[in-house]
Order: structure tokens, then C-alpha cells, then sequence
């Protein structure tokens, strides 16, 4: 099997794998409204079919939620055996007013210097998914088989929490297993370099109530006296981090490993441009770690945030009370070995120290998730690397992440694989927001990217 005719395949069916991708995303798969069920259901359908009419073995399981999709191909003997992963749910589309056209009739614009077809899911997940389904449908017409086998899997429940996954992957893990899982949820590095995603953090979210008198309190009858729980808030968020950047809680850093030297002369070859990158929303000084560099802070070191601090009275004009509560929502992003579950415990504890007489405390945890490292000395990385570099002409490269991809954790915790990651998403696709976009530079060489890797992986 030969890739050039397959290259010339995608571009000569480029304007049928528009129209393919148009029709996915005039379907409205919003996960996380009930409203939308069958529409998710429907979405679901269309997959299986069009995973069918290629030559999958393809189905819609159920789930107690919205349906996954499963559809296996089988290579030749002895080939190496791929798990695609993407998700087909989309995000709600609120507030509708900011969006120029309807969020689900995608319509291609031409920018200027670029061109980009514009719809609710075009670059988180369903045209990301679909570069690697217009691939195999290449290799295939092109071939009559695909190169290696392959199993695609496709979730609809990424946008809303995934609540069914873990149960699924569990329950079918003997069908899911493969040599290697493939990731299509992330981007390329500053808009253009190609590159595969090696670390990902984890996640670990907590909200913490802190309880002073029975009841609100007027702050002229105890002012002075009455313990105020917005204070002992502050004191306690004041203590997590020193004048250094660096999280104070006990044990934070047991488990955090040190970036490999290789790897940290790769990033500074990537000419991160820290003051662009902050000067962009506003900022100049990097605030974490004064000994590390921005792009460390990012990718490779784990952090601590408030995302939300209320209590008292926060309405218009003024009164003046003490507070019976003060509340706060934290967030913890993982890297290494860090367990979330310890370190929640590391941080009630933390605060439980540092509570006065009279003063109490509740938490509720809200999700917990642990890094992802994916261990690169797999020949596919390499190779895929290579064939990254090929189609885009510009040295691909490995990456971090600074946000959290669960499901590359759990097919390492749960199907025992190690998981790579790439995706073609730029930073101004607005995935999440009115007028989300996907470059038709990133869908094009996307897909040529992904039969180029076919190639690759399937040369012994």
C-alpha cells in the first residue's frame, strides 16, 4: 500500500468531506440538556452508519446517559491495533445573541488570510474527529483496507462530565484494549507547529464553607468581638501560597517530578513568548513559581486557585453585617505522580489548622483526576512526529498541556495503554463560545496528517 494516492484522494475529496462534516454539525448532540437526548441518540446514528459504510464493524452502545459508538476494523495479521478516541457532544450554545448565524447551520467564511467553516462543534470535537474518519475513508477507497486495525470510539458525554465513561471502559475493557490510544482533542502549538501532547495535568476541585456565630450579626452590636468568617477565609487562602509562588500545603510537592532536561531544552527551543502570552489579556509579571518559566508553570508544575470567594452581603447599596458563612471554591492542577485524593486530604487538613476557636468548617470535593505522562519511548511517537513534520513542513514537537484530559488517565488506569495525543485546534477556534470556528488549513492537513501517521505506524 502506497500513501501518495491516498494524499491525492483527500484532496480531491475535500469539498464532499466538507459537505460529510456540514452534516454532523447541523445536528444539535448539546450533552448536558436533557432537551437535546435525542438529538445526542441521532448523532450517535450517524456515526455508526457512516463508520458502516466504510467497512466498520460499527454500533451504538447505551449507556445509563447518552450512547457510545464503537466500530472496529481489522488489518492485516500481525499489524499494529489503533483506539481513536473523540467525543461528538457539543457544549450548549448560550448566549445565542452573540452568535452571527445560527450555531447549527455551519457555513464556510473566508477571513482573508484564512478560511474557516463556523458552527457549534467544528473544532471541539466533531471536525477534529472527522480528520481521522476522513482518513480511513481515504486509505480505503484508495486501498480497499486500511493499513493496521483499528478500533474508533466515540463518547457523548465529554461535555458534561463524562458521568458513564469510566463504567463503560470497565465493562468493555477486553473489546477497547489496543496497542495505543489516539487523542483528537487538542491543538497545534502557538497556531502552527504540529505537535504531540506528553503531559497533561490533573485536576482536583474543592469548596469549603467556613462557619463562625449561628446567624448573621450586626457589625455595629459585634464588630471586634465576633469572629468574622470572611477573615478567617482570607487568612487560610493568604497561607497556601508563599511570597515565592510556591504552595505551602504539607506534602504538595512529594510526588511532582522534575522536568527532564531533553524536554525543557525542547520548550525553550519553542520560543515562548511569556509577555506576549500574558500582554494578550492584559498582565505583564508571571505570578507562580519564581523559579520556574512561564512555560513550566503552564505545562509541568502543579497549581492552586481560588475560583470563586462569596459571603455576607454582596448586593446593591450596603449593610453592615458579620456573616454567619464564607465560601470559596479551589481548584488544584496535578502533574507527575500527585494523587488527588491525598492531596485533598493534605488540603482539609491544611485548613482545619488554621481554623480559630469558635469556627468550623464543611468541604465538598468537586471531581478529582490525576496527570497524564505519556512514556514516548513507543517507536509511534517518533514516527508520528515525523510524519507531523512532513505534512506541515515545520518541526513538530512535543508539548504539555496546562488544562485536563481525563480520559487519557483512565485508558492508562482502566485499559492499561498509553495514550497520544494530537489534535489541530488553533487558539482562536472560540471552542466554548459564540462563532466557534475550525481552520480548513487544520481539517485539510489534519487529515493528511492522520493517513501520513496510518503510514508510519503501519511500516514494521
Amino acid at each position: 500500500m502506497t500513501l501518495a494516492p491516498v494524499l491525492d484522494r483527500i484532496d480531491a475529496d475535500l469539498p464532499q468531506a466538507l459537505e460529510r462534516l456540514k452534516d454532523l454539525l447541523r445536528i444539535p448532540s448539546i450533552s448536558t440538556d436533557p432537551a437535546f437526548k435525542a438529538d445526542c441518540d441521532r448523532t450517535a446514528d450517524w456515526l455508526v452508519a457512516d463508520l458502516a459504510s466504510m467497512g466498520f464493524e460499527a454500533s451504538k452502545r447505551p449507556t445509563p446517559g447518552h450512547p457510545m459508538v464503537v466500530a472496529k476494523y481489522k488489518g492485516p495479521e500481525g499489524a499494529p491495533h489503533l483506539l481513536f478516541y473523540g467525543h461528538y457532544d457539543v457544549q450548549p450554545v448560550d448566549p445565542l445573541e452573540l452568535w452571527d448565524n445560527d450555531p447549527f447551520d455551519p457555513q464556510i467564511e473566508d477571513l482573508g488570510d484564512k478560511k474557516v467553516i463556523r458552527g457549534r462543534g467544528t473544532a471541539d470535537d466533531k471536525g477534529q474527529l472527522m480528520t481521522f474518519v476522513e482518513a480511513f475513508r481515504a486509505w480505503i477507497a484508495e486501498h480497499g483496507s486500511l493499513p493496521l486495525s483499528v478500533t474508533v470510539f466515540l463518547e457523548g458525554e465529554e461535555e458534561s462530565g463524562s458521568p458513564s465513561l469510566i463504567p463503560f471502559l470497565q465493562e468493555n475493557a477486553d473489546e477497547l484494549k489496543a496497542d495505543l490510544a489516539v487523542i483528537c482533542d487538542t491543538g497545534l502549538y502557538d497556531g502552527r507547529v504540529p505537535s504531540i501532547t506528553t503531559m497533561l495535568r490533573g485536576l482536583l476541585g474543592e469548596e469549603l464553607t467556613i462557619k463562625a456565630a449561628d446567624r448573621d450579626l450586626h457589625s455595629g452590636s459585634y464588630g471586634g468581638a465576633a469572629i468574622n468568617p470572611i477573615r478567617v477565609l482570607a487568612d487560610i487562602i493568604d497561607s497556601l501560597h508563599d511570597d515565592q509562588g510556591r504552595i505551602t500545603i504539607e506534602g504538595f510537592y512529594d510526588d511532582v517530578p522534575e522536568l527532564p532536561e531533553e524536554l525543557r531544552q525542547q520548550w525553550q527551543g519553542l520560543g515562548f513568548d511569556h509577555s506576549r502570552f500574558l500582554g494578550d489579556v492584559g498582565l505583564s509579571r508571571p505570578a507562580g513559581e519564581q523559579d520556574r518559566t512561564p512555560l513550566e508553570m503552564i505545562w509541568s508544575r502543579p497549581t492552586c486557585e481560588v475560583n470563586g470567594i462569596w459571603g455576607g452581603y454582596t448586593g446593591a447599596g450596603f449593610k453592615t453585617v458579620l456573616p454567619a458563612e464564607a465560601h470559596a471554591k479551589i481548584s488544584f492542577r496535578l502533574v507527575g505522580q500527585q494523587d488527588p485524593l491525598k492531596l485533598r486530604e493534605a488540603f482539609r487538613a491544611h485548613v482545619r489548622a488554621r481554623l480559630p476557636e469558635d469556627v468550623g468548617v464543611e468541604f465538598h470535593g468537586h471531581g478529582n483526576s490525576p496527570a497524564s505522562v505519556m512514556t514516548i519511548t513507543d517507536p509511534a511517537f517518533e514516527k508520528s512526529l515525523q510524519a507531523l513534520t512532513e505534512e506541515w513542513q515545520i518541526p513538530a514537537a512535543y508539548t504539555g498541556a496546562g488544562g485536563s484530559i481525563p480520559i487519557a488517565g483512565y485508558f492508562k488506569t482502566y485499559l492499561g495503554m498509553d495514550a497520544m495525543l494530537i489534535g489541530f485546534g488553533r487558539d482562536d477556534d472560540q471552542i466554548h463560545s459564540p462563532n466557534e470556528k475550525y481552520d480548513l488549513e487544520s481539517f485539510h492537513k489534519g487529515t493528511r496528517s492522520w493517513a501520513r501517521i496510518l503510514d508510519k505506524l503501519a511500516t514494521k
